[in-house]
């Protein structure tokens, strides 16, 4: 059986999708999977060894260049790429019209289906629009957390239960794991403290406060914008024991997080990444529903927070001494 997944994006919710390869292998061992990606998400998907094909969608970059030659070619061998394959089952589990334009793009067998989401989450960017390229559409809880909803819609399709954890089908931490040059010897900490929307972020006196009650575990400090890379080093002047790392390519973030001895985050990307590798994380929510997105599969994750309900740096303070008992 050849089955597509069409998940091409945010760093998010691509890692939130990963669960359903797992899902699938379990219950149809023989099955090809292949993903379509937004190319700048290639290397997380990579890690998981059970997807066969990622194809690399670079809508990002060709949209600012629909003019260009050489774009337009690219983008034709996408298509090509993508209809080189029948597929017996294509998935796409994001809702957007451009998710669902690949759906209808790709080819499947007599008697194949093309499925999606009938309906969106609450808050999502859900378009309805993307039905016209289904042939069957499943309907969810608007409630549903974003891991289990990928996994309900595939569930529903091929005709089995999800009633095991979350498996991201991601690699163990290894001795033998490549270490680059700014990745300290000694265990770490990190915090990802930056994200788009400013009423999502913890107040950076929380940050020094939990970073001095953690002395002297270093504290490495990553950023992917030039305000985050200020708002780095401002914590930074706060605590003798932070550093600002440089910037980060997409897998060597993922190997931060990967690595991670401890990872404090707010409700973004990189944070969830650090918990689908069931590292010990405190997930921390300001002005997002915890209920969508916190880290429900491992006791090494610890949620904080709520909607309009941040937590204080002496209940972060605390989950990350137990899941540091040496500290």
């Amino acid at each position: 059986m050849n089955i597509l997944l069409v998940r091409v994006s945010s760093l998010g919710d691509v890692l939130h999708n990963l669960p359903i390869v797992a899902d699938i292998r379990r219950h149809f061992p023989d099955a090809n999977i292949d993903w379509v990606v937004e190319e700048g998400y290639v290397s997380l998907v990579r890690l998981n060894q059970e997807v066969r094909n990622i194809i690399p969608f670079a809508l990002r970059r060709w949209r600012k260049q629909l003019g260009d030659k050489a774009v337009r070619a690219e983008i034709g061998q996408f298509f090509r790429t993508l209809r080189q394959v029948e597929y017996d089952y294509v998935f796409d589990t994001q809702g957007l019209l451009k998710t669902g334009i690949i759906m209808g793009a790709a080819r499947i067998v007599r008697g194949g289906q093309k499925v999606g989401l009938a309906n969106g989450s609450e808050g999502s960017g859900y378009e309805g629009i993307s039905r016209i390229f289904h042939s069957k559409s499943i309907p969810l809880d608007p409630r549903t957390h974003a891991v289990a909803r990928g996994r309900l819609v595939v569930a529903a399709a091929l005709g089995y239960q999800v009633d095991t954890p979350a498996d991201f089908g991601l690699p163990e931490v290894s001795p033998h794991d490549p270490k680059p040059a700014w990745m300290p010897a000694e265990p770490y900490a990190v915090y990802f403290h930056g994200t788009a929307r400013d009423a999502k972020k913890w107040a950076p006196a929380n940050w020094i406060e939990l970073g001095r009650a953690l002395a002297p575990l270093p504290i490495l400090l990553p950023w992917g914008s030039p305000k985050e890379q200020a708002e780095a080093q401002a914590l930074a002047a706060g605590l003798p024991n932070a550093r600002v790392l440089p910037r980060l390519s997409m897998a060597d973030a993922v190997l931060l997080a990967r690595h991670a001895a401890l990872a404090v985050g707010v409700d973004t990307g990189l944070t969830h990444i650090a918990a689908a590798f069931s590292r010990p994380v405190v997930e921390i929510y300001c002005d997002s529903p915890r209920w969508k997105t916190e880290g429900n599969w491992s006791p090494r994750i610890i949620n904080l927070g709520d909607k309009g309900a941040p937590p204080s740096a002496a209940e972060v303070i605390a989950a990350a001494k137990r899941l540091l008992p040496s500290q």
